[in-house]
């Protein structure tokens, strides 16, 4: 019986061995097209209009969610129409937090260096951006 015993744990051990291994890593991947598809619906940019002169955004960012990291070579004109906190991550490292009021307008840019902005806050944070286009050459 106790052979019988062994013989059965000698060779579950390593087939559970076996299984996990072969299962971690399609696990991890799993997980990070999950993550990729939750950050993915984290920030939203809808265009509300859009003519040959300006473009009007909406720019809805989740806790957690974060904007592309890109030059925004543009003059534009913010409105806050849902308040929080965010960190604005520039290309060179530096980081910056802000805490836009609900109602704040200001204007923006052009930005000469790349930069992605995440919501660090605990509430969804909700702009309106109105940028002007570049004059066709």
């Amino acid at each position: 019986m106790k052979n019988s015993i062994r013989l059965f744990v000698s060779l579950l051990v390593p087939a559970l061995m076996l299984a996990f291994a072969t299962a971690t890593p399609a696990a991890k991947h799993e997980m990070a097209k999950d993550k990729a598809k939750a950050a993915a619906g984290n920030y939203q940019l809808k265009k509300l209009f859009e003519n040959d002169k300006v473009v009007a955004t909406e720019n809805l960012t989740k806790p957690g969610g974060e904007s592309e990291n890109r030059v925004r070579n543009y003059f534009r004109v913010v409105r806050v129409l849902r308040g929080g906190t965010t960190e604005r991550t520039w290309a060179d490292g530096k980081k910056e937090v802000r805490n836009p009021k609900t109602g704040d307008v200001y204007a923006e840019g052009p930005d000469t260096m790349a930069f992605k902005t995440k919501n660090i806050g605990k509430t969804d944070v909700v702009i309106y951006v109105v940028r002007l286009k570049e004059p066709k050459k």
